[in-house]
């Protein structure tokens, strides 16, 4: 079996973030969103990888996987000229996947527990297709599903402003070869994309066996601000303690923290978890981390609080006030000489100075 991660689109939604690099390799609980979905493909026994890239950036991508050797899987590159839907994004793979059932992930989607499950299930029933639902509150901006009195799958809607349930589908499909030839059939829709939910209702409609399975834990689209936010929240709250710096004083960690090695905690500091230091990071006495909070690598944190945020690699933060429900971009400066309002709401692209 072999996988597809899509690592394309223009992330607008994302900006400033997304004007330097593509949106699935901004951090959560530092760790690239796309590295999480690489590595849930690894664990479910398929090394064999392609990963499709957009226009922004995507030697960014190679840079980080490589071959994927480091991270036990084979890599191979397809290059998507322009984002025209995620089924045109499928449909390059043609040559890649060959007779393979394969599976198509989002490089942007986080499920907790994974997908060895459903590789299980999925071979074992011998479907021609699954999807994986999850009930959302918001159905209309999602692919949704519709089924008959007897609970069949028998439609598959894309952004439906009257959603026919609350079953969205996720950004997960297992596949077979089969759905090349209903690629090929689609038009263009009213957003100018093919879209998979045309390309799984022509299965539908052909007679295919198309399954479906709920997803067991949470599962998070991350296409806002507030969705990376509400990811990095839901991860560190899984996170498992660990040491692997310098903590002058045992009473700066309070709850489950991770340090990053060659990380110091200065005495007097003051991080309180769930929350994960870099590292080679150095967080000073005079600082508070509060939870939900993700440091990155090589970054000092010399005065001021931070809480619910994430802090990218390389950045320099000594302010006098409090950051919170923020998000600073790799290689920032923030700098505060005067006490602001309680609280500082930071949205930083990369490469970025503030002062206030």
């Amino acid at each position: 079996m072999k996988g597809v991660i899509l690592h394309g689109g223009h992330g607008t939604r994302l900006r400033p973030l997304t004007h330097t690099g593509p949106k699935q390799l901004i951090p959560v609980a530092n760790k690239p969103m796309s590295q999480y979905v690489l590595e849930d493909l690894r664990n479910s026994g398929i090394i064999d990888i392609a990963i499709i890239l957009g226009d922004i950036m995507p030697e960014k991508v190679k840079n980080h996987y490589g071959d994927g050797s480091k991270f036990g899987v084979n890599i191979t590159y397809i290059c998507q000229e322009k984002p025209a839907g995620i089924a045109q994004a499928v449909g390059l793979t043609e040559d890649f996947i060959k007779d393979s059932p394969f599976v198509v992930y989002l490089g942007d989607n986080l499920l907790k527990g994974g997908i060895s499950k459903c590789v299980q299930e999925f071979q074992q029933r011998n479907y021609d297709t699954m999807i994986l639902l999850c009930e959302v509150e918001n159905p209309q901006q999602f692919g949704v599903a519709e089924f008959d009195k007897n609970e069949n799958l028998v439609k598959l809607v894309e952004k439906p402003k009257k959603p026919p349930s609350n079953y969205a589908l996720t950004g997960i499909y297992f596949l077979k070869p089969i759905i090349f030839k209903m690629i090929k059939q689609l038009k263009p829709s009213w957003r100018g994309e093919l879209e998979i939910t045309e390309a799984l209702q022509l299965l539908i409609d052909s007679g295919y066996k198309v399954g479906h399975r709920l997803v067991e834990g949470w599962w998070k689209d991350t296409g806002t601000i507030g969705d990376i936010i509400e990811a990095n929240i839901l991860v560190l709250d899984e996170l498992k303690p660990k040491i692997e710096g310098a903590v002058e004083d045992k009473m700066c960690i309070q709850g489950r923290v991770s340090i990053g090695k060659n990380a110091c905690i200065k005495k007097g500091a003051l991080i309180r978890g769930p929350a994960i230091i870099g590292e080679n990071t150095t967080v000073e006495g005079e600082v508070y981390i509060g939870p939900y909070t993700s440091i990155g690598n090589n970054t000092r944190i010399k005065k001021g609080e931070i809480e619910n945020s994430i802090i990218m690699d390389n950045c320099t933060i000594e302010i006098n006030t409090k950051i919170i429900d923020s998000i600073i971009g790799a290689n920032s400066e923030i700098t505060a000489n005067q006490k602001g309002p309680k609280g500082h709401r930071l949205i930083v692209g990369e490469n970025s100075k503030i002062v206030f």
